[in-house]
């Protein structure tokens, strides 16, 4: 096991050719400087602790966290959902605004996601960005469960593990290339002799790597615990819930959760984190209703199979079963979402109305009840009234970005482009890193004919998704637009050379890894 096993293995070999990439780029650095791996070892890289972060700026450590993005992005298994996007970063806020020193000395501005994924795992990406599983959030019985594996993953990041990765990473490397020196030198005199040198000089940088890890883990277990106290949240559910990933090694012998395999819980650190939560009064902490609602929305994101939708069906019908009033809701949202996908709106309104009714009446508006309704009366070519209810739930969720994607869809629906390109623009000056408010900008311009502008908005969709070369296309449309101004000829231009200049560099980057 090593500290790659910090991401997924499906993201890992992303991972890995960065990492790959900056070892070999110190190494030629280090032989264009004409110095030996063991004297530029004792000039240059750090040894233990804390210096190791020293290898990874805060700016770079984020710039490479955003690259990384760019590709999970486009992974078909990113979840790109608002409900469960802003669920996620809702929650995660919540844990962190209770630590603020917990975002890092880097005070980064974190971003929570979910991957469609049968495996219960979770990861931290350089930068402040921690994925999550789905299946994770199923299997979680609680929201303390599930804020202790968020506050673990923030622990890593807050650690500035990943930075003090590369830093072992980069003396590690330096292991294998004088092994491969020595063992070049003794290959004259034994094969076997060379041989023993190279696995020798391997496994010791092996035996690093895994040593390192096994303290992170712990560091971030700590961290992640000051975290759930702070916020309020049952510190026994980290306990709980690692618990019941460890007992199912033993009923399912080799099916390891992916969350154990990434994450090794050894006995001691079982143990450590008995002992830190021993002296903690329990906090009983009910679960929100959003909670069991995004878990209910999750069940049918996951398996869209046929399969799938028959398991999601008898998971809301147990819901039902269970007679409490969240898990009640949840079923019925659950048999909305369902209805929904099979095109039958009138029932999905339906079962909608009957979610609602199940709200008491001291309980506030919810959201993602209230997105499930715009949508639907979208779907059913109810554009005045799916204006009227996105207004009234703006008014409630002024802070709600999945809202305020709807409000713009309605008012498009609606005829109203021009109100949705005033609402558009207001918020891509607010949220400039959403290709989804560039994206409705373009709709909204190209269906008032305005084809420059329409091409300008979708090169900023393409950019901010990271392909720069679809940008640049988009660009050159815009160019040759016959309605182009000389104003925005000038911002075409300007767009133009930064987006070159981009491009150019992440080319270099490429050939040279």
């Amino acid at each position: 096991m090593n500290t790659l096993s910090i991401f997924p293995h499906k993201f890992r070999r992303i991972w890995q050719l960065r990492a790959i990439a900056t070892a070999m780029l110190s190494l030629s650095c280090f032989i264009q400087a004409g110095l030996s791996p063991s004297l530029a070892s004792a000039q240059n890289l750090p040894t233990l602790g804390d210096t190791d972060r020293q290898e990874l700026s805060p700016i770079m450590e984020r710039r490479l966290g955003e690259e990384i993005m760019r590709d999970v992005r486009r992974d078909r298994d990113y979840l790109n959902d608002p409900v469960v996007v802003e669920y996620l970063n809702n929650f995660g806020t919540k844990l962190l605004s209770a630590r603020p020193d917990a975002r890092g000395e880097a005070g980064y501005d974190f971003f929570f996601f979910a991957v469609r994924d049968p495996s219960l795992n979770a990861f931290a990406l350089p930068g402040g960005f921690i994925g999550v599983h789905s299946a994770l959030v199923l299997a979680a019985q609680s929201e303390s469960e599930l804020a202790s594996v968020l506050s673990h993953e923030i622990g890593h990041v807050a650690q500035r593990h990943i930075a003090r990765m590369l830093g072992r990473q980069r003396q590690d490397a330096l292991l294998p290339l004088a092994g491969l020196i020595l063992a070049a030198l003794a290959s004259r005199a034994s094969g076997d002799a060379s041989a023993a040198l190279l696995m020798g000089s391997e496994g010791v940088a092996l035996q690093r790597q895994l040593n390192f890890s096994r303290d992170a883990e712990r560091e971030a277990d700590r961290v992640g615990l000051q975290i759930m106290k702070d916020a309020g949240f049952d510190t026994s559910g980290m306990i709980a819930f690692f618990g019941r990933m460890q007992n199912s090694t033993r009923v399912y012998g080799d099916g390891v959760p992916a969350f154990l395999r990434s994450h090794p819980l050894t006995t001691e650190r079982i143990a450590d984190i008995q002992d830190r939560t021993r002296n903690l009064r329990y906090r009983q902490r009910a679960d929100s209703l959003d909670f069991h609602l995004v878990r209910a929305r999750l069940r049918l994101l996951q398996d869209g199979s046929v399969q799938g939708l028959r398991e999601a069906a008898d998971a809301y019908d147990g819901l039902l079963a269970q007679k409490s009033r969240n898990a009640t809701i949840a079923g019925k949202y659950g048999q909305a979402l369902l209805a929904f996908r099979q095109r039958d709106i009138d029932r999905a309104q339906e079962l909608l109305g009957e979610a609602r009714a199940a709200l008491p009446q001291a309980m506030k508006p919810n959201s993602i009840l209230a997105s499930l309704s715009i949508e639907l009366k979208l779907a059913a070519n109810q554009s005045a009234e799916a204006v009227r209810e996105a207004e009234a739930a703006r008014a409630q969720f002024p802070l709600s970005r999945g809202i305020t994607h709807l409000y713009a869809d309605a008012l498009m629906a609606a005829g109203r482009n021009e109100d949705a390109i005033r609402l558009l623009r207001d918020q891509v000056l607010l949220y400039r890193k959403e290709p989804e408010l560039q994206e409705r900008l373009a709709k909204a311009y190209a269906a008032q004919g305005k084809l420059a502008l329409q091409h300008m908005a979708l090169a900023e969709t393409y950019a901010l998704e990271g392909s720069l070369s679809s940008a640049l296309d988009q660009l050159n449309l815009a160019r040759r637009a016959p309605d182009a101004t000389f104003y925005e000829q000038s911002l075409i231009d300007a767009r133009e050379r930064e987006w070159q200049s981009r491009f150019k560099e992440e080319m270099k980057e490429s050939r040279s890894r």
